[in-house]
């Protein structure tokens, strides 16, 4: 099973910016961005920002770093 953390829903976008666990193929957390990967944080809930700045934080050590991806919608 596939466990991704991820933003609130609204807006849909097109793209995702994917932070895979280096130890559980099955979790990771995903956030929607431009075809650049920016983030705009003003569209997250604070705990879906608290995760992304989590997520940022802890690249190397729990999470790979992070890959633009196709949103799946």
């Amino acid at each position: 099973m596939n466990i991704v953390a991820y933003a609130r829903a609204l807006p849909i976008a097109d793209f995702e910016l994917r932070f895979q666990s280096l130890f559980n193929q099955g979790r990771a957390m995903a956030f929607p961005c431009d075809a650049q990967g920016h983030v705009d944080l003003d569209t997250l809930s604070e705990a879906a920002r608290e995760n992304y700045f989590y997520a940022r934080t802890v690249v190397g050590r729990e999470y790979a770093l992070p890959a633009v991806m196709p949103a799946a919608h």
